[in-house]
């Protein structure tokens, strides 16, 4: 992960080799060495520690058992990924699975207030840019830049052809750009253009606006000409949040991976990452039947035996046919239940409100979907679509519902300015007025600097700290800091 070690840093060779002998201090290892990154990809995809915790020890129980399997030992790194993704897409195919717990963000060290503001502008601008991508790619460009896996791993763990996996970055890489250029025009230069205005009264941008702005920029007479800076995309990546790993979590692996008393749980883990191709990589997920978590080998029996009766009736001509989604190569994980978007590493055709941006709940700013993200799981094996579906009665007649209240009606921002005197720093307060206002710093002149974004209710103050960016005072100076949706406080300072 961008600021850990990087690839290669790790000694897969040497550690797949371990666990190949049952070494249990080998286990111990691969998780002190691969358990915090692989948690942070399964909580991007799910956006649930508990569920995020049960995917990760799940994926190393797995990799335990399947390890022997694995040709390229120098690869193991991108194989746990592999595992991990598929585990995580099955739970979100759980109609009961555990939701609306985000894991924490990792400590970061200490960060003083104009850095944590910073932090969070600089967050504000990935969100829209990322948000203008679609799931997969946002999953690619995660994998790639903050996970640091090169396109053979990615192409194991979306189990696509080398050739599709150069594809899908170069066009993840080109939408970024686009994107991420069309997000600091709606930050720096909103004031130029009215439909660039309109957009941007909510910050970060939705999904759904970014991708709007991302199409004005490219045909706008005044937007198309205007430069933007060129941020790397790792620099922008570096600012997302990093989801922290529970801390009793690696007693609970250990335990689950080595209990003699569980090895029936093992081995029905074990399975549920299957099948796996002829180089030891698992196959992608398919959505289909949601089984149950953690079965026990003493349900094997009972599935084979409900798998020779539904052949019997067959051949007998007593087909049910049941309807679902195509589970083909291009196929989008199904959605998850009651309502909740998805994950940090989110399908293509849901809204990334988070779909697959990595963010921890103490510090998301953007809506969440999943996550990134998540992407659509391709698989190796199309199925043949069902020939037809069983007859329907046709739906009750739902009682009507009163249309939802209107939204409030958007306030303005009052500001008012500070003097510094001899200080380095002053308090800028602003002010919602007639209603809650989604407010941001567009900008500073003279020799100041300011940052920062929030949401006020009607009445509510904030204050932001402004500081100038000379060394020395040569006489009394005055300079601006500009807000959005509109004002402009005045500073003096020296």
């Amino acid at each position: 992960m961008a600021g850990g070690p990087g690839s290669g840093q790790f000694d897969d060779p040497r550690l797949a080799g371990a666990l190949r002998a049952g070494d249990v201090i080998a286990l111990t290892e691969v998780y002190d060495t691969y358990a915090p990154f692989l948690f942070d990809y399964c909580h991007g995809l799910l956006r649930d520690r508990v569920e995020a915790a049960g995917a990760l020890r799940n994926c190393l129980i797995a990799a335990r058992e399947h390890v022997a399997g694995l040709q390229e030992p120098e690869r193991l790194r991108g194989w746990l990924y592999a595992i991990a993704r598929k585990e995580s897409m099955r739970r979100r195919d759980e109609p009961n699975r555990h939701t609306g717990q985000e894991a924490p963000e990792a400590e970061d060290g200490d960060l003083s207030d104009e850095q944590l503001a910073r932090r969070t502008e600089r967050r504000a601008l990935a969100h829209s840019a990322l948000g203008a991508l679609s799931g997969r790619q946002r999953e690619a460009i995660d994998l790639s830049v903050r996970h640091e896996l090169d396109p053979p791993d990615l192409a194991g763990i979306f189990g696509i052809s080398l050739a599709e996996t150069d594809q899908l970055l170069a066009e993840a890489q080109a939408d970024l750009d686009a994107a991420l250029r069309a997000a600091l025009i709606a930050q720096n230069h909103w004031e130029d253009c009215p439909s660039v205005s309109a957009l941007t009264e909510t910050w970060p941008l939705p999904p759904q606006i970014a991708q709007s702005l991302v199409r004005h920029v490219a045909t706008c007479p005044t937007c198309g000409p205007r430069e933007t800076p060129r941020l790397p995309v790792d620099r922008l990546m570096s600012v997302l949040p990093i989801a922290a790993i529970p801390g009793d979590l690696r007693l609970d692996v250990l335990t689950a991976a080595t209990s003699p008393d569980r090895a029936d749980t093992r081995r029905g883990i074990a399975a549920l990452a299957e099948p796996f191709n002829d180089v030891g990589w698992p196959l992608p997920y398919e959505p289909g039947v949601v089984r149950d978590r953690e079965p026990s080998r003493r349900k094997v029996p009972l599935l084979a035996i409900g798998g020779a009766l539904a052949f019997v009736a067959l051949i007998a001509g007593a087909v049910t046919v049941f309807s679902g989604g195509d589970s083909g190569a291009n196929s989008a994980a199904p959605p998850p239940s009651s309502g909740q978007e998805p994950s940090s590493s989110p399908p293509d055709e849901t809204p990334p409100g988070e779909t697959p941006l990595p963010t921890a709940s103490s510090t998301s700013t953007s809506p969440s979907p999943s996550p990134t993200t998540t992407s659509p799981t391709p698989s190796t094996s199309p199925s043949k679509p069902p020939s037809g579906a069983p007859g329907r009665s046709a739906p009750p007649q739902e009682p009507r519902v009163p249309p939802p209240p209107g939204r409030p009606r958007p306030g303005s921002l009052a500001v008012a300015g500070c003097s510094m005197g001899v200080n380095s720093s002053c308090p800028i307060r602003i002010t919602a007025v007639g209603g809650p206002v989604n407010w941001r710093v567009t900008g500073a002149s003279g020799e100041l600097s300011a940052g920062g974004s929030g949401r006020l209710l009607k009445g509510q103050s904030v204050e932001v700290q402004v500081s100038r960016t000379n060394g020395f005072c040569w006489g009394k100076e005055n300079g601006t800091v500009s807000f959005a949706p509109g004002g402009a406080a005045q500073v003096s300072y020296c």
